[in-house]
């Protein structure tokens, strides 16, 4: 897939964060882009960092499937067709299984798995048809190696994973390419925003995030070259690489020293 002038995008969960990234880097390639959130002040602001790009915006909640069909209208008559879809929008929820309220875990499996669903569900047909075309879900390396403590977080992102793969294998031959992005830690406000009902590990997490080398820029950067290449998987960050190596090789062994590690770690918050 060519990432350049012409291209014409569609960004879930634009407001902030890596949807506001993937934006930015979109608009420097030349790219006309539809950003959907469900915070106008968000959108307002992305849009203001886009220099001359051509840029819409979308209100809405992208977990309402009759909310994303709204969104492939308004893109198609906005931008006269859809080159790149990327299922952005997340959210985070913390706590341990059984701590973590029916209401928070349907709020996440809203927008973290619904929301992708329907993205690909609604704007998959177009693509189909058109013969070309890309979908980039993000995930997270939550969704290929789970810590203790997110089991929401991790569940969803799994099953982003699982769909993306389904979906790859559902469409290989038709023009249309699937990417799943699968990042470590970057400064986002996920963590600060998110639910649940363990406040140490959101400190963590936030503690984490600071201490990336890697930023949302670069993470967008690197998500889309790897989508102009046709890969499946990206997983930007080096550690994040090597983790689900060693999970791969060695699950019960890896999951036994990540319990320890995370008890540590925990103790050291104020566990």
């Amino acid at each position: 897939m060519a990432l350049g002038a012409g291209l014409r995008a569609v960004v879930t969960g634009a407001g902030s964060g890596l949807g506001r990234a993937f934006c930015e880097e979109l608009a420097s390639r030349g790219a006309s882009i539809v950003g959907a959130d469900v915070n106008e002040a968000g959108l307002r602001e992305t849009g203001a960092r886009l220099g001359g790009a051509r840029w819409e915006t979308f209100l809405g909640d992208v977990s309402r499937r009759s909310t994303v069909e709204d969104l492939h209208r308004f893109a198609l008559e906005r931008l006269g067709g859809v080159d790149l879809v990327i299922n952005n929008a997340g959210v985070a929820v913390a706590g341990e299984l059984g701590s973590v309220s029916e209401a928070d875990w349907g709020f996440i499996v809203g927008v973290n798995l619904l929301g992708v669903a329907h993205g690909c569900e609604v704007f998959v047909p177009t693509m189909r048809a058109q013969r070309s075309g890309h979908v980039l879900n993000v995930a997270s390396l939550a969704g290929l190696v789970s810590s203790p403590g997110m089991g929401p977080y991790n569940a969803t992102k799994a099953a982003v994973v699982a769909l993306s793969e389904t979906l790859y294998g559902e469409l290989r031959g038709t023009g249309v390419g699937v990417t799943v992005l699968c990042p470590s830690f970057f400064p986002t406000n996920i963590a600060r925003d998110g639910r649940g009902s363990d406040e140490r590990m959101k400190a963590l997490a936030e503690s984490l995030m600071k201490r990336s080398p890697i930023t949302a820029r670069d993470v967008a950067r690197i998500a889309l070259d790897g989508a102009a290449k046709g890969r499946l998987y990206v997983l930007p960050h080096r550690e994040g690489k090597v983790l689900w190596w060693l999970k791969r090789g060695a699950p019960k062994a890896f999951y036994d020293g990540t319990a320890a590690a995370l008890a540590r770690v925990r103790k050291r918050f104020g566990a």
